[in-house]
């Protein structure tokens, strides 16, 4: 047993590399990415530190040339997720009782292998799998994730310290535990730092985790894996199964020892957990930590003193960034009167410059979109304004899935700012812009307050600082993110902790103690040095 406390400073960014012509990170990312190519992966689900191959497999291709098959994955059933369960829980009393510091090491060990020998392997496998580019892979799958893991273990290393007050004659502690059962992680597409923190920020809390990532994110989820058991992560605690989500849904929420959730995706399907669990809230043995980040119906809101140029370039970046996948990504967009004309102007000029293609490709700015259901979706909502005499395509709108799911970037202009693509997520390469009178700036803030349902993220474009304040104010509760002359993604770990309220999630900000304490269960101990030996109080005496 150690005598001594631990304290793991915080740490720095892990800085993004350029991937510029002729620099070595750029020809080691592109080695990588045709070495993936020239091999098909068989990808097994891990389940008590065990490969798992049940023979029933899905195909993995890049959405942006689907005639290229990468490789295949392993689906399970009902009897994969029970494994799982049992696996886990089997694991869960050794790993609790772990040292922290013991568990730290390997997750700190694991940030190591990402940043020197698999950064490569992880953004190759996030841009085939996931149609990133270069830029977007570094800044997500290796920049991000290196951070999730650091800053995880410094700020659950800032929790543990925090001790309650002692008076003379009593010693008060407080111990944080891990959550007694399994916790649950469902895992998205978009962001395969989201996939590789909401297992490893749980199980660095000592949980022990059954993890359903994205079928379209398994190829660099299966990377994240390989990491992990090099990093000396122990059999069972975190089990990595691929099936129906329905299904996991019923056999896990089902289970007595069910004790958390940690989700990123819809809305819909959040929502229908939560029923699920409060459903089912007699069988647990204690209250499960429902902890998920949903949707976003992101906005840019420039003030008549905005500037032209940093308002177009908010909205190029901020909505046009991995083809508008990102829950954070711009998708409506409030101009004044005043600049809207060269606001749309410059923006226009601006995309017609994106490349659009192949990931293998650095030149493009643009790839595809992740699957033929997303494609199907969004072009759906592109037809449907083709033909709307209330609204205009003034950018893009074109698309093809002939090699790949592209669609062009696209900005649509309408005249009313409840129209249909103001309102609903779409999730892709879509934003729509509406113009207001610049004067009138109190009503549209209580327009872009009330439009939405969603409270993800939403930024303010202004030189007035008295419109920026007024703007900050009264949007207190429309995003959870809230960005002042910048575009409302790209929120970086340990500088913005992320996360949206109203239906865009319960705001327990990763990258953040918050998150931290929705895995830890605290018991609070105290000790009487010299405990009376006599029931009554002084009151009790007579005059």
């Amino acid at each position: 047993m150690h005598n001594a406390y631990f304290h793991f400073a915080a740490p720095v960014n892990e800085p993004v590399y350029s991937y510029a012509p002729g620099s070595p990170e750029r020809v080691a990312l592109k080695k990588q990415l045709a070495a993936f190519k020239a091999q098909e992966a068989d990808i097994p689900m891990y389940i008590g530190g065990k490969e798992v191959r049940t023979g029933k497999t899905q195909e993995l291709r890049p959405p942006h040339e689907i005639k290229h098959k990468l490789g295949q994955f392993h689906t399970g059933d009902a009897t994969h997720i029970n494994d799982a369960i049992t696996a886990a829980l089997q694991a869960r009393a050794q790993w609790a009782d772990t040292p922290w510091e013991q568990r730290a090491g390997i997750f700190l060990k694991a940030a190591e292998l990402i940043a020197t020998k698999y950064r490569y392997h992880l953004n190759a496998a996030t841009m085939l799998g996931q149609s990133k580019n270069a830029y977007q892979a570094e800044i997500d799958s290796a920049c991000e994730l290196i951070d999730f893991l650091r800053f995880n273990v410094h700020y659950l290393s800032e929790i543990y310290n925090q001790q309650p007050y002692s008076p003379q004659g009593i010693h008060n502690r407080l111990e944080y535990r891990p959550l007694e059962g399994f916790v649950l992680a469902v895992t998205p597409f978009n962001f395969t730092a989201i996939a590789g923190n909401l297992p490893t920020s749980a199980a660095l809390c000592g949980n022990v985790v059954v993890w359903k990532p994205a079928d379209t994110q398994v190829y660099a989820a299966n990377v994240i894996m390989k990491v992990l058991i090099e990093a000396g992560l122990p059999a069972g605690v975190i089990n990595l199964i691929y099936t129906d989500g329905p299904l996991l849904g019923d056999v896990a929420f089902s289970h007595p020892d069910f004790a958390g959730i940690h989700f990123t995706g819809s809305t819909a399907v959040f929502q229908q957990m939560w029923k699920t669990i409060g459903t089912n809230i007699s069988k647990y043995k204690t209250y499960p930590r429902i902890v998920g980040e949903t949707g976003g119906k992101d906005f840019v809101l420039a003030h008549k003193s905005a500037d032209v140029d940093v308002t177009a370039i908010a909205l190029a970046r901020g909505a046009f960034e991995y083809q508008g996948q990102k829950c954070s990504a711009a998708s409506r967009a409030y101009l004044p009167s005043n600049i809207a004309d060269a606001v749309k102007a410059k923006l226009v000029a601006e995309l017609a410059t994106m490349k659009m293609g192949t990931t293998e490709d650095f030149s493009n700015f643009i790839n595809a979109v992740i699957d033929e259901r997303s494609f199907n979706k969004i072009t759906n909502y592109i037809e449907n304004a083709k033909k709307d005499p209330k609204a205009k395509i003034i950018a893009g709108g074109t698309y093809s899935k002939a090699e790949g799911y592209f669609i062009a970037p696209t900005v649509i202009e309408v005249t009313d700012p409840h129209y249909v693509t103001m309102c609903e997520e779409i999730f892709g390469p879509v934003l729509t812009i509406y113009t207001y009178d610049a004067e009138k700036f109190e009503e549209i803030i209580a327009t872009v307050d009330s439009t939405s349902s969603y409270a993800l993220t939403g930024s303010i474009i202004a030189q007035d600082r008295y419109a920026i304040d007024l703007a900050t104010k009264k949007l207190v509760n429309s995003a959870g993110n809230f960005y002042i002359n910048d575009k409302p993604t790209g929120a970086v770990v340990g500088q913005q902790p992320f996360g949206g309220a109203r239906a865009s999630g319960t705001n327990d900000k990763a990258g953040s103690m918050l998150n931290l304490y929705r895995w830890l269960s605290a018991r609070t101990i105290k000790e009487t040095l010299v405990p009376p030996t006599d029931y009554r109080y002084p009151f009790l005496k007579e005059d």
